[in-house]
């Protein structure tokens, strides 16, 4: 009897004595919060890297710190940039877009982006697919079929087109029909420059209304 609890003792003891040390050891580990510039500068970083509007709770995840704090530092950001408190305007300008925030080229600024692409080919949408985008922006959820019926031409590969672009999505599938109801993209509003689809501008005024001959304003 004494014998087996010479030999099971000791390494019990062993065993708690590491258990304990290891529950200090994660006990100990703390996260030092970030001082205002530094988490002002960090923020910034992230900014600019990114390549899509990213959210305040994103961006104070990241970080581990509260999303006031962070969201004091994108609208102190955001004021630098705009050339406020006796800064130097920028040539790009802070914004919410899609329920995020990320840097842009400033507008009074486009002519230089353009001059600098002036000889790149980028990959333009045609007249079709702007078309069939409008149609889709503006009457979502809408079918495949209900587009070709408003444009009254097939759609199909302009449609294949814009999914491959991201810049539409297959929203639900009509359980009646078995249609495919299309809706637009938040990659859409980032192209855009708006922040939902309500910031798309009015189309009526672009319409003939009851009073004009629309034939002979084509």
């Amino acid at each position: 009897m004494n014998l087996d609890e010479q030999a099971t003792t000791p390494e019990e003891a062993v065993i708690d004595e590491n258990f304990e040390l290891t529950e200090k050891a994660e006990v100990t580990e703390t996260v030092e919060p970030l001082g205002e510039a530094e988490l002002r500068a960090a923020v910034e970083a992230i900014l600019m890297i990114t390549d899509a509007p990213i959210s305040l709770l994103a961006i104070a995840a990241a970080l581990e710190n509260p999303v006031n704090a962070v969201r004091e530092a994108v609208l102190s950001l955001q004021a630098d940039y705009n050339g406020e408190n006796g800064t130097t305007l920028r040539g790009f300008e802070l914004r919410e877009v899609g329920g995020g925030w990320r840097i842009f080229v400033r507008q009074d600024f486009d002519w230089a982006v353009r001059m600098f692409v002036a000889n790149e080919s980028p990959s333009k949408l045609s007249q079709a697919a702007l078309e069939t985008l409008a149609v889709i922006a503006y009457k979502q959820p809408i079918s495949r079929g209900q587009v070709a019926s408003i444009r009254a031409v097939n759609v199909d590969s302009v449609v294949k087109t814009l999914l491959s672009r991201g810049l539409i999505t297959e929203l639900f599938t009509d359980s009646e029909t078995g249609a495919i109801n299309y809706g637009t993209t938040p990659l859409l509003l980032e192209l855009l420059g708006i922040n939902s689809l309500e910031d798309l501008p009015l189309i009526s005024p672009y319409l003939p209304d009851a009073n004009t001959n629309f034939d002979a304003a084509l």
